[in-house]
């Protein structure tokens, strides 16, 4: 293993089944690093008040601690401001955000919103809630066999009616990098509003949201070493100070009165209530513990583990693996012929390893396959050759179980 980060997770050192853990469930949540559980253990521990409000010291330091959150964040993405990041619950909170504030005014009938049929579940119900609430249109970009876009006809399905493009970056089902550069520029190119899930990027590539020109973009702290239940949305200042708010409530207005209330300008404006703080120091803490590591020297690390994890289960008759494009990354999702995932699932659960069964909050992509869900093959940083060939074992393991 090139990167030596495995002393950072102290979850490793458990056991599961009296075997030592292997962890490639990282697509679903990553363990947590060490210097993120020291920081909120350290807020939490001296500075547990509430953010914009106090008029006292520890108050004080909190807001500071929040703000320089925002700010390690806003460095990470390579934002033009602070004020373009906001805080939200992880990468749903942040699409549901987007989808609703647009469904106030900007979204009319017959316009068409544009997703791919890679989407997760988080960046496809949003939008036909809003599709409901304004007559809007949903289209959809294929996928091909291999698992990659389909953009053959992608010049008639982004039309002059699109008013939206919101896609996956990384899918979170093949690993499967989309071409969101190409896809982001058609979008600008008819008017549209471009929006990026970004969860399963932000831990294994260089993101940077001037470079790609998108719109938006979400992504969650559970993705990324950090807490559960923190979440960001990027937005270009100018078309946030335009949204709706999405909720209402404490520290988001600027005026009260029960004739009309006014807003704050963003970020405010989206960060009703009292915010998960301790959720914000951890992840302002993940983003600098990302960066310390090098973001391309994570991709290349796990590029190579990914294409040894691939080419060893490969070798195994009656396996079948889904997602085999040349542009993916950290995961591998595959069947065992004749044999449900769950099934294989557990038998690797009680060999130690840890992997995720299912359809991956991706129902229209297994349509597409004709498959309930598979078995889902995730890595991360603290991964090594190590825990592939215990996947692989175990694996075989399953194979010879149901024959």
């Amino acid at each position: 293993m090139s990167l030596d980060v495995r002393s950072f997770f102290p979850a490793l050192d458990q056991k599961v089944h009296d075997k030592p853990l292997v962890y490639l469930d990282s697509a679903a949540s990553t363990l947590k690093a060490r210097p993120v559980i020291d920081a909120m253990q350290s807020f939490d521990s001296r500075w547990a008040s509430n953010v914009h409000r106090g008029a006292h010291y520890l108050s004080d330091q909190a807001t500071g601690y929040y703000e320089k959150s925002r700010e390690q964040v806003r460095s990470f993405l390579n934002a033009k401001e602070t004020g373009e990041i906001i805080f939200t619950r992880n990468t749903t909170e942040s699409l549901n955000l987007v989808a609703t504030s647009l469904s106030f005014g900007q979204l009319q009938p017959g316009d068409e919103i544009v997703l791919t049929e890679m989407e997760h579940h988080s960046n496809i119900v949003p939008w036909q809630l809003a599709a409901e609430r304004t007559g809007a249109v949903i289209k959809v970009i294929p996928m091909t066999d291999d698992g990659q876009l389909d953009l053959a006809n992608v010049d008639q399905i982004v039309s002059s009616k699109t008013k939206v493009l919101s896609m996956v970056y990384v899918s979170n089902a093949l690993g499967t990098i989309n071409p969101v550069e190409k896809l982001i520029a058609k979008a600008k190119a008819v008017g549209a509003i471009t929006i990026l899930d970004a969860a399963q990027a932000v831990a294994v590539m260089p993101v940077d949201v001037q470079a790609l020109g998108c719109d938006f973009l979400a992504f969650s702290g559970h993705k990324i070493f950090g807490p559960f239940g923190i979440g960001v949305l990027y937005g270009r200042k100018a078309l946030l100070d335009q949204m709706a708010p999405y909720q209402g409530g404490g520290s988001m207005i600027d005026r009260v009165s029960f004739e009309k209330t006014t807003y704050l300008s963003a970020p405010h404006r989206f960060e009703a209530g009292t915010p998960n703080v301790t959720g914000a120091i951890g992840l302002g803490e993940a983003c600098q513990f990302v960066d310390e590591i090098g973001r391309d020297k994570i991709f290349e690390s796990e590029k190579a583990l990914l294409s040894h994890m691939s080419d060893q289960l490969g070798r195994i008759s009656g396996l079948r693996l889904y997602g085999t494009s040349d542009q993916k990354t950290n995961v591998q999702s595959f069947l065992l012929e004749g044999v449900h995932p769950s099934d294989v699932g557990q038998i690797l659960d009680r060999e130690g390893v840890a992997v995720r069964t299912g359809h991956h909050c991706c129902q229209p992509m297994m349509a597409k396959f004709k498959v309930p869900g598979t078995i889902r093959a995730s890595l991360s940083i603290y991964s090594d050759e190590s825990d592939v060939d215990r996947l692989v074992k175990a694996v075989l393991k399953s194979k010879e179980f149901f024959e």
